[in-house]
């Protein structure tokens, strides 16, 4: 191997290319500058990924397995420093990236116990013939990773990468260059050289990176329209595709659930992390008949939140203003703003809980993915009718439902078209859950034991006793 690629790997691939200067959305002020990867920088790598990749195949799951578990290790190590960037170049409140930070350690360390344990399958056949199957790694992974949760949505895939025996080209998102650069230096040295590369870099690293055809599989984890330009372009290299994209998460209230508590788990959804989760609640149908408790409720929630002084920022200006967008073409269609709705005076990307009264399903918040604090509010007649408004749409992450009715719980999960539907809690789960997304949401296993085999090919083996034996 030459010294060139060798020095990309030790954290990070970046040459005399564009530059990502990043603003803290909270004051306005500068964050620092990152070089982007150039084409030639990407190439090199995705070159070293693949030279090295039978070699990292080669060794067993447990030793994999510890290199992974120590990943997880040098993760708690730089938890304090990652923690600082996640919140000057996103925003996101300390404590809020420190239990990211903590997540994306333990799904390491999950994904340490499984890969050992990952195992094929076997038919009986005749009493002289066996068959089953091996799992084998796909080779060359690119993983394409967001801004809103950018430590824990990376570790997993790159643990479950790893671990199963594939090698690592990781591109961070544009909005934290930062948090990616450090997180590569933080892992890479854990792994044999040029098993795990961090590209910093914006749209037009991942594109050079989909135009490669030494790249056997890619996981993106961000908008629709990005992932399906990758899936389209992966139809012409055949890598395989993962994708965890955009959502428009219903949440559809009964008549006979307490309206106090159903709004306390709306505004969970909606205002969380300021809107901005992939499975946030997007739009919300209530039935008349709690509707006026519910909504005054809610919009105490949004408040509540908007005075106490610590309502976290949006990533940035484009995004709040694309946010801002939607609530204004909202309320000139008819909606009220019953609290937010305005852009404040100051530095920063800040935006208030918003909840939009007397909404229909024609208005784009209503329709397109918002990804902000925005709780846009339709009332339907009856739980039937808000089921019908609820379940229909082009994206397929999440639903939720709060009933006290068993009958209207199994109509729901029966009728949402969704990777997951949530009753009576708008977030939660157990662990190693898994889910695929539907629609323009995605495709493909994201997280748990199941993303394994997303990482993996299976050879069948068919073995029979020999005829005849050779003559002496």
């Amino acid at each position: 191997m030459t010294s060139e690629p060798e020095t990309m790997i030790r954290g990070s691939a970046a040459g005399q290319e564009p530059v990502l200067t990043i603003h803290d959305p909270r004051d306005g002020s500068e964050v620092g500058a990152v070089e982007s990867a150039g084409r030639e920088q990407v190439a090199l790598a995705v070159q070293l990924a693949r030279s090295v990749q039978p070699e990292w195949a080669a060794v067993t799951p447990a030793d994999r397995a510890g290199m992974v578990r120590a990943a997880a290790g040098a993760l708690r190590k730089g938890a304090d420093r990652l923690a600082e960037l996640n919140s000057r170049e996103t925003g996101r409140p300390r404590e809020e990236a420190l239990a990211g930070i903590e997540a994306g350690a333990s799904t390491l360390e999950q994904y340490a116990e499984l890969g050992p344990l990952h195992r094929g399958h076997s038919l009986r056949g005749s009493a002289l013939a066996s068959d089953y199957t091996v799992a084998e790694p796909r080779g060359v992974a690119v993983l394409l990773t967001p801004w809103n949760d950018p430590v824990a949505v990376a570790a997993g895939l790159i643990g479950a990468a790893l671990v199963t025996g594939n090698t690592v080209l990781h591109k961070p998102s544009e909005r934290c260059p930062h948090l990616g650069q450090l997180l590569g230096e933080l892992l890479s040295p854990c792994f044999p050289v040029g098993v795990l590369t961090t590209l910093t870099g914006g749209w037009d690293v991942g594109t050079m990176l989909t135009a490669e055809e030494g790249v056997d599989v890619y996981a993106h984890v961000g908008s629709s329209a990005t992932g399906a330009r990758i899936a389209r372009a992966a139809v012409l290299t055949g890598a395989h595709v993962l994708r965890e994209n955009g959502g428009n998460d219903p949440l559809l209230i009964d008549d006979d659930v307490d309206p106090v508590w159903a709004a306390e788990q709306a505004a969970i959804g909606a205002f969380s992390n300021s809107g901005q989760i992939c499975t946030a609640v997007e739009r919300i149908y209530v039935v008349d008949a709690v509707a006026d408790e519910f909504c005054a409720a809610l919009v105490t929630e949004a408040r509540r939140r908007n005075s106490s002084g610590t309502f976290a920022p949006l990533v940035d200006r484009r995004l709040r203003d694309a946010v801002h967008q939607q609530v204004q073409a909202a309320v000139e269609s008819g909606a009220e703003a019953a609290e937010g709705g305005t852009i404040p005076e100051g530095p920063g990307a800040h935006y208030p809980a918003t909840v939009l009264l007397n909404c229909t399903d024609r208005m784009d918040v209503m329709t397109e993915e918002t990804f902000g604090p925005v709780a846009p509010i339709v009332r339907v007649g009856s739980f039937d009718e808000g089921l019908g408004l609820a379940s229909a749409g082009r994206y397929g992450l999440a639903a939720n439902v709060l009933t006290g009715s068993i009958t209207n719980a199994q109509k729901a999960v029966a009728a949402f078209k969704a990777g997951t539907v949530k009753v009576n809690a708008v977030f939660g789960g157990a662990p190693g859950g898994s889910a695929q997304p539907r629609g323009e949401s995605g495709q493909g296993f994201g997280y748990g034991p199941e993303l394994l085999d997303e990482f993996c090919t299976v050879k069948v083996v068919h073995i029979e006793a020999p005829g005849k034996p050779a003559r002496s």
